[in-house]
Formats: C-alpha cells, sequence, structure tokens
C-alpha cells in the first residue's frame, strides 16, 4: 500500500471519538497524588534547589530567611506598638506581632512562590516530563523550612519570656498551620497555572497579598475588630472579618503560642482583659479546612487542564 492509498484509507475511516483522556476529578486527583509520591525524591532536589538558588553567592545565606521577618517585627512593634500605642493595649506585644508575621510569612511564601515555579523552571518543563505539580508543592516545601527556622526563634522567645502556654490550647497551632498550608497550595496550583498564559497574575497576587495582610489581625488584636464593630453598630462586622481564612487560622496560632492574649493583664496600671475569642473558633477551623481541601481539589483539576500547553507557552 502506497502513501496516497494509506491517506485514502485512514479518511475513509469513521471519526471516533476518544474518551481515554478523561477521569473523574478523584482519580484525576489521586494520580497526580501518585505520580508524586512515586517521584519524591526529586521533590527533596527540587526543594534543596530552591533554597540553594535563594541564597546563592550571599555572605549571610540561610539567615536571610530571619532578618527580613525580624525587621518588618521591629517596624511594626515601633512605629504601631509605640508610636501609635497598640503596645500598651495589647500584652506581650512583641510575641504577637512575631507570631502573626511567622504564619503570614508561610502562606505568602507558599502563594508568591508557587505562582512563580512553573516559569522558574521552564527549562526543566521543556526538557523532561514529570507530574507539574511538583514545582508549586517544591515550593510549599521550601517555604516550610523557612518557617521552621521563624517558628524556632518564636519558641526561644516565648520560653525566655517565661511565657510557654503549656495548655490544651498549644492543638491550635497544627491546625492553624495546616490551614494556612491547604489554602497556600491550592492557590499555588491555581495561579501557578493561570500565570503561565496570564503572566500580570503574579504581580496581582502581590497586591492581594497586601491588602489581606492588613485584613487580618497580626498587627493588631481581635479585640480592635471587636470594639469597632460594637463602636459602628455593626454586628456583622466579625463575621465578615473572619471570612478570609487566614483571619481565622492567625487567630488560632495565637491563641496557641500567645499565652497573654487569653489572660488577664496590667498595662500601665490599666487592667487589660483576655482577647476575646470567636465562641465558635472551633467550629470555624474546622469548616475553614474543609473549604480548603475543596479548594486543593479543584485547583489540582484547572492545574490538570492548563498544564497541557506549558511547553508551548512558557
Amino acid at each position: 500500500m502506497d502513501k496516497a492509498q494509506r491517506v485514502a484509507h485512514v479518511e475513509s475511516l469513521p471519526f471516533e471519538r476518544t474518551v481515554a483522556g478523561r477521569v473523574g476529578v478523584f482519580a484525576g486527583l489521586w494520580r497526580a497524588i501518585r505520580d508524586v509520591i512515586a517521584r519524591r525524591e526529586l521533590l527533596g532536589l527540587l526543594v534543596r534547589r530552591e533554597l540553594k538558588a535563594r541564597y546563592k553567592d550571599s555572605s549571610l545565606g540561610f539567615l536571610w530567611s530571619l532578618i527580613k521577618p525580624l525587621t518588618m517585627l521591629l517596624i511594626y512593634f515601633v512605629a504601631i506598638g509605640q508610636f501609635l500605642g497598640a503596645a500598651r493595649a495589647i500584652p506581650d506585644f512583641a510575641i504577637f506581632v512575631y507570631a502573626g508575621l511567622t504564619l503570614w510569612a508561610l502562606y505568602s511564601e507558599i502563594v508568591v512562590t508557587g505562582t512563580q515555579s512553573i516559569l522558574s523552571n521552564a527549562g526543566l518543563i521543556k526538557k523532561v516530563y514529570l507530574p507539574r505539580e511538583i514545582f508549586p508543592l517544591a515550593a510549599t516545601g521550601s517555604a516550610f523550612v523557612n518557617f521552621g527556622v521563624q517558628f524556632l526563634i518564636l519558641i526561644v522567645a516565648v520560653v525566655a519570656l517565661g511565657q510557654f502556654p503549656i495548655s490544651w490550647n498549644l492543638l491550635y497551632i497544627p491546625v492553624a498551620v495546616a490551614i494556612a498550608a491547604v489554602y497556600g497550595i491550592a492557590l499555588a496550583l491555581l495561579l501557578s497555572a493561570v500565570n503561565v498564559y496570564l503572566r500580570d497574575i503574579q504581580y496581582l497576587v502581590e497586591v492581594g497579598l497586601l491588602v489581606f495582610f492588613w485584613a487580618s489581625p497580626i498587627v493588631y488584636s481581635w479585640s480592635f475588630v471587636v470594639e469597632a464593630g460594637e463602636r459602628s453598630d455593626l454586628p456583622w462586622l466579625e463575621s465578615a472579618y473572619l471570612i478570609n481564612p487566614m483571619s481565622t487560622a492567625i487567630l488560632a496560632f495565637q491563641r496557641g503560642i500567645w499565652a497573654a492574649g487569653s489572660q488577664e493583664r496590667e498595662l500601665g496600671g490599666v487592667t487589660v482583659p483576655p482577647q476575646p475569642w470567636p465562641a465558635d473558633l472551633d467550629l470555624r477551623l474546622l469548616i475553614t479546612f474543609v473549604v480548603g481541601l475543596v479548594l486543593v481539589v479543584v485547583a489540582q483539576r484547572v492545574f490538570s487542564r492548563l498544564q497541557g500547553n506549558f511547553a508551548q507557552e512558557i
């Protein structure tokens, strides 16, 4: 059969729609998880490469992961704590601020580096096939290494001040970290894929994080939000504020590590009551975590749909 005959034979065949590439939502998710687990050693190598590349040719190296949050702590402690007087209403203000900054740094680093992870690894994506989800996850692993160092500094500071909270409230810490990680991974998966096609996404992410930073109780306490709602006669303000999942996560993290927030203290001759933690905080944490898991599934499916043209677009 010559070439013309083969072409005529193919043209005579009936059109058939293939469905082999279609998989269910959970089947596709499970397949992606298996692919990543099968390449867990590569994931570890990518995490180490991410950390080495970030501090390459730097004199201070890994210390830079501490300098930025400590500098932010100093700025907020002086500008907001002392100049604006927030420290007079918030006991152990430095611990309070650094606790919020530590969890926020984990979340923001996952989102920012995760969003840029596909474009940052363009050369590898063009040359080798591997599950593309591994790149946002490598960014997540790198963020957790930095978080571990900052969290260790926080623990040392709490112990040095004799304020380590030996209570069941410590259980709020892993829950808060899990929520920050889940939402960070969901956004990293979604935005890293969209960023391949719309390069402005990585800049919009930085603006969005700045807005949500100030919409979270990091440099001001939850009691300020409660008081603002009461003064403005806006009973819905607290519920609206807690729609931000990081607000709920940071409140839980503070409740776990910031012992002064659950105690009555004397500051400058004024009695400061404990923080009015949300009465339904435990339920909100559960709902927030479950919603975050759903968003991870949705984000992974969107990522899976968009990854087909990554090599051509980058």
